[in-house]
């Protein structure tokens, strides 16, 4: 059953370490993410196993909280920003890469997203929240359009 753009696409979705000085422990994050930690433990192993990404936690401020960023030597592929319960995997796509995930078979809900989505210098913001296991199909493929454009 497909879900709504409203549930990937939460204007409600609040990161769980806004004031936090420092990055994350393993505990906090398992308590921010509560049933979400096997999806985001999950999604991380498959990502960096599969396109070699690595992860390490950045904050541009303490009022925007805490995100891993998965990247390939420089190259920034995806964000991924804890919350109570869920996570948001954050992409920053390109020309190239929007008009390949236009073609792909992403639902037709995140491709509703990726149509409304803001455009900026670094590209076009697509943000999901993923809050059960068909999400992480979604951003493993957008993960890879990206890689590929």
């Amino acid at each position: 059953m497909a879900r709504t753009t409203a549930a990937r696409e939460s204007p409600t979705f609040r990161n769980a370490f806004i004031g936090q000085a420092t990055e994350p422990t393993d505990p906090e994050l398992a308590a921010a993410l509560g049933e979400s930690k096997a999806r985001w433990e999950q999604l991380i192993a498959e990502l960096t196993r599969e396109h070699k990404l690595t992860c390490e936690w950045n904050s541009y401020s303490v009022k925007a909280g805490w995100a891993l960023r998965l990247k390939r030597e420089a190259r920034n592929i995806v964000y991924l920003s804890p919350s109570r319960g869920s996570f948001m995997a954050s992409f920053a796509l390109g020309d190239k890469a929007i008009q390949a995930a236009r073609v792909s078979k992403l639902p037709k809900d995140v491709l509703k997203i990726i149509d409304g989505a803001k455009k900026y210098a670094e590209g076009t913001a697509i943000r999901i929240v993923v809050s059960g296991s068909e999400d992480l199909a979604v951003v493993k493929n957008l993960a890879k359009i990206k890689l590929e454009n």
